[in-house]
């Protein structure tokens, strides 16, 4: 099976193996939200995915 490559660049994968993206809905509309609310949309949140997801979605 092929990897799905506009996913994948959407991760990153750090050296013990965690997935992390980024929360979605931050590149517009974001001047009437609060200042925490868009700080909370700037972190990087860690993704649980099982091993057959995993081998689909990294290369």
């Amino acid at each position: 099976m092929k990897t799905n490559k506009s996913f994948t660049k959407r991760l990153r994968v750090t050296k013990k193996g965690k997935i992390l993206s980024r929360a979605p809905g931050q590149n517009h509309f974001n001047a009437k939200s609060s200042g925490s609310e868009t700080q909370r949309k700037h972190r990087v949140g860690s993704i649980e995915m099982s091993n057959s997801l995993r081998s689909r979605f990294l290369p």
